[in-house]
C-alpha cells in the first residue's frame, strides 16, 4: 500500500474540475428558460436608464476600497493575537507591535498621499 497517497492525489486531480463545472452547469440545465425583452434591460432602482449607463469612477474610491480591504483584513490576523496576549512570550508580542506599526505606517502614508480624501 505505499502508492495510496499517489490514489487521493489522483481522486483530487480528477475531482477537483468536475464540482466546479457541475456547479456551472446543473443550473443551466435546471433553471427556468422564459427569456424576455425586459428581463434583459438592465435594472437600476426602477428607474429608467437615461443615457449611457456605465459609468466611468474615479480610480480613488478603488484605492479607498483596497486600503479599507486591507485594514479589515489585518484585523482578522490580530484578533487571535489579541485574544492570547497573555499566554505570548515578549518576541511575540513585539512581531505584533512591530505588526502594527507597519500598519500605522502604511495609514499615515496613504493619509499623505491623498488616498483616503473621497472627494
Amino acid at each position: 500500500m505505499q502508492n495510496e497517497p499517489w490514489l487521493f492525489i489522483g481522486l483530487f486531480l480528477v475531482l477537483a474540475p468536475v464540482f466546479p463545472a457541475a456547479a456551472l452547469l446543473i443550473p443551466r440545465l435546471i433553471a427556468p428558460k422564459k427569456p424576455n425583452v425586459i428581463k434583459s434591460q438592465t435594472y437600476e432602482c426602477g428607474i429608467e436608464t437615461v443615457g449611457d449607463s456605465w459609468v466611468q469612477f474615479k480610480v480613488q474610491y478603488y484605492i479607498f476600497a483596497l486600503i479599507f480591504l486591507v485594514f479589515d483584513v489585518e484585523t482578522v490576523f490580530l484578533y487571535p493575537w489579541a485574544a492570547a496576549i497573555g499566554q505570548l512570550s515578549l518576541f511575540a508580542v513585539l512581531e505584533g507591535v512591530l505588526f502594527i506599526l507597519i500598519l500605522v505606517l502604511g495609514l499615515v502614508y496613504a493619509w499623505r498621499k491623498g488616498a483616503l480624501e473621497w472627494i
